[in-house]
This record gives C-alpha cells, sequence and structure tokens, in this order.
C-alpha cells in the first residue's frame, strides 16, 4: 500500500524523545519519522506532520491534535496517548478509554488508516513494575476501542525484544535510537509495507556492581529527580515545545 498524507499523533513516544539528531526540529528523529522516510521513498508526492509532544497527556493530545489532524487531510494516521495518564498516582482508566474511544471515531471518519498502539509492558523496570496491572487493563480496553473503528493496532506490548535495555535512552523512560528503530519496524510490518530497516545492537557490557551503582546514582540524579519533580509541582516536559512538523512537510 502507498501512502501519501501522514500525521502522527501523541506525546514523547511519537515526538523522538532519546532518539537524538540535531538536523531535526526539536533536535529529535524517533520512529514516525523513520516510517515516513520508508513512506516518501514509495511515492513522489509523500507528505508528513507530526503533532506529537511530549508529556502530553490524553486529553490534551485530543483537544490539541486531532482536529489539526483532521485539517491536514490525512490517508494515514498514527496516535498513542494515555501512557502519561497511567503513570500518574490516580487514574480513571475507563474514563479515559472512553475518550479515546470517541476521539478514535472521529479519526476513523475521514476515511484514513488509523494505526493505534498498546502501551509497553513495564514488567522488566523495577520502578514501574508495580503498575503493570494498570497497563495490562489499559492495553485491553485500547485494543477493544481500536478494533470498533477498525483500526491497525501495533501491540508495543507483545515487542518482547525491547526488553533488552540496549533499546533505550539512558534516562529508562523513553526508547533509543535502536527502540525507535525496531518500532518503525513494526509499523511498517502492521501496514504490510516493504521495508530493510533492522536493528543492529551494540555489543553487551556487563557492568560491575560498583559501576552499576555508579549508573543508578546519575540516573536518579538527572532523570527520575526531575520527572518527580515535574509530577509534584504540576509541570511538563512539553511546556514550551511545538510540535516538530505541524504541517505537512517533505522530508527532503
Amino acid at each position: 500500500m502507498t501512502f501519501h498524507r501522514f500525521v502522527a499523533l501523541g506525546d514523547s513516544f511519537t515526538e523522538g524523545v532519546g532518539d537524538p539528531d540535531e538536523t531535526r526540529p526539536n533536535g529529535l528523529r524517533g520512529w514516525a519519522d523513520r516510517v515516513a522516510e520508508v513512506l516518501a521513498s514509495r511515492t513522489d508526492d509523500f507528505r508528513y506532520a507530526n503533532l506529537a509532544i511530549r508529556g502530553r497527556k490524553l486529553d490534551g493530545v485530543i483537544a490539541e491534535q486531532v482536529a489539526p489532524a483532521i485539517a491536514l487531510r490525512p490517508d494515514l494516521i498514527s496516535i498513542y496517548a494515555g501512557g502519561n495518564d497511567i503513570l500518574r498516582p490516580q487514574v480513571d482508566i475507563d474514563a479515559i478509554v472512553d475518550r479515546y474511544d470517541a476521539a478514535l471515531g472521529r479519526l476513523a471518519a475521514t476515511g484514513a488508516r488509523l494505526l493505534v498502539f498498546t502501551a509497553y509492558d513495564p514488567g522488566g523496570s523495577a520502578i514501574f513494575r508495580p503498575l503493570r496491572g494498570r497497563f495490562a487493563i489499559y492495553n485491553e480496553m485500547v485494543r477493544w476501542a481500536a478494533e470498533r473503528h477498525g483500526a491497525t493496532i501495533v501491540d508495543y506490548w507483545r515487542l518482547r525484544d525491547l526488553r533488552d535495555q540496549r533499546h533505550w535512552d539512558s534516562d529508562r523512560l523513553h526508547m533509543g535510537p535502536h527502540g525507535h528503530q525496531r518500532v518503525a519496524m513494526a509499523v511498517l510490518d502492521a501496514l504490510d509495507v516493504p521495508h530493510s530497516l533492522a536493528v543492529e545492537l551494540p555489543e553487551s557490557v556487563l557492568a560491575s556492581r560498583r559501576a552499576a551503582w555508579a549508573e543508578h546514582a546519575v540516573w536518579a540524579r538527572g532523570s527520575l529527580a526531575p520527572w518527580v519533580s515535574r509530577r509534584v509541582t504540576g509541570r511538563s516536559s512539553g511546556d514550551t515545545v511545538a510540535a516538530r512538523w505541524p504541517n505537512l512537510s517533505r522530508l527532503d
């Protein structure tokens, strides 16, 4: 299948946080750019927009991104939202997925191919493992909503190879370049789009106990503490960030 106008919606996952590229808007690349590059190679008139902004909860994604996405008249739409809601101390999963379902209905009504993600399985994370049941409930409800609207599902939960930490950024919350490449492959596979993408992980190095504890300390100061501070103060990492590709653009 050939797509001509791809619009991506969501939060940091879709913005591309963890996959740095200083030549691109916001200094990021990400899985959506990687998918767009492959789709662009299949037609001369391909255009791409990425409306995702880090830190956005589901209601923010819906309020700020759904209507602009529809206005761009895409033939392929991806959306991932709700992950930041699940990480909050209190969340009504039924209520947020009801709103998600309504948003999917609006997007599906455009006639575009709709791509929806489940959330990642946090079972391998010491920090987020206690929320695993919450993630599983959210995923089942997202699958229900996606199926109701004929959406294609990329089952992030079932990408078991992503448990290898070499796919992840040093902040342990976002994927690194290898993870974004792996998700791009999963997206293209779900769309039945041929590609030659592959993941070549670096050699695994077993750190000593002392080095591991030093790494944990650096992570706690540089990533965990700022994340907790934002949660406590009600701030978001995306408060001063704009969408990377707000309009349909070429990637050359």
